[in-house]
């Protein structure tokens, strides 16, 4: 994988050209103070400073424990260590206001390349919807899947150059509180050919899809054919689709072939096999039912950080998911 590949999935990079497909998203640049501030693990947790005074959330997120280490001692005067100041980002505050206003109120933020999913579980709806520049910033910092993006983007690249792009990106995008899980998909694109499509969402059976996985399959073919294969530049990648109610697909994201990016229901390995094959054609995989649904895979580092070859715990557990549930479907109860 080379740089470039990585470069082009930035989500400020491809949503220009995919916005009339895209779900609706407002793009800023970040200042070097605030990536810091992202960075920043010493001392407490200080959230900024709120410039429009709207928001309902503490400046710091307090560890009872730790506590006296900022107590001033009485007395003491200006010797005594004073607690450090929150942060304050005032024109980046307004801008992202203005952005959650003209998005009807609620959004969901990303970095570069990736969405705090790992934080969700702090906010007051355990969800990434915000409503406000503080919210977003709690998400953000109490990330540790964002340190892919932050520090560790190019790793897997053969011709790495850079540690970190030169500039980072929040993209804001509009929150639809009606978003059903179960229809993202991800589809895995090789020398310019659609060769996979994997439910998103494994760690859930969703017996609707079976009933729709034909029709879903030909909607997001004709998808990739009318709106992607000849707009995007790379001949290997990824991709993320919604498909609405009424059968309408939209882009949600871009990802490189391989490397931190997860093959879900596949195997990177069968994606190539898949590619050898001449008159394969796309395999669409879904959860078929209770017993084949996936463990989250929602880990806070990157895909190949993480030991996933022969051998290997997830390999191990994998396949002893895969023969229970062959398992399963030869027995006697299931009328095998």
């Amino acid at each position: 994988m080379k740089q470039e590949e990585v470069n082009l999935c930035q989500i400020q990079e491809w949503y220009p050209k995919f916005k009339s497909v895209s779900i609706k998203t407002l793009i800023h640049e970040l200042p070097e103070s605030f990536v810091e501030y992202l960075l920043d693990d010493h001392g407490p947790f200080l959230l900024p400073a709120s410039v429009v005074n709207e928001d309902a959330l503490p400046n710091r997120i307090c560890n009872p424990e730790e506590e006296e280490d900022y107590q001033v001692s009485e007395g003491s005067g200006d010797e005594a260590e004073q607690p450090p100041s929150p942060p304050s980002f005032p024109e980046l505050e307004l801008k992202i206001k203005e952005s959650i206003e003209s998005l009807g109120g609620a959004v969901f933020p990303k970095l570069n390349w990736s969405a705090p999913k790992d934080s969700a579980w702090i906010s007051t709806t355990g969800t990434l919807r915000c409503t406000s520049f503080s919210e977003i910033a709690l998400l953000l910092r109490s990330s540790d899947s964002l340190i892919h993006d932050l520090c560790h983007a190019y790793d897997s690249c053969s011709d790495k150059s850079l540690s970190r792009p030169p500039n980072f990106y929040l993209a804001l995008r509009k929150w639809y509180p009606s978003l059903r899980p179960e229809m993202e998909f991800r589809c895995f694109v090789r020398d310019r050919l659609l060769v996979g499509i994997s439910q998103r969402e494994v760690t859930g059976f969703y017996p609707a899809l079976l009933e729709k996985k034909s029709a879903l399959e030909v909607v997001i073919r004709e998808f990739f054919k009318d709106k992607v294969s000849q707009t995007f530049q790379l001949e290997n990648y990824t991709f993320d689709v919604y498909v609405t109610m009424d059968d309408r697909v939209k882009l949600v994201d871009f990802n490189p072939w391989g490397a931190f990016t997860l093959p879900l229901l596949f195997m990177w390995e069968e994606l190539e096999q898949n590619c050898a094959e001449e008159g394969h054609g796309v395999e669409f995989r879904i959860v078929e039912s209770q017993s084949a649904v996936r463990p989250g895979l929602k880990t806070a580092v990157p895909y190949d950080y993480l030991a996933t070859g022969p051998g290997s715990g997830w390999d191990q557990f994998l396949r002893n998911a895969d023969q229970e549930l062959e398992r399963q479907t030869r027995s006697p109860e299931a009328g095998g």
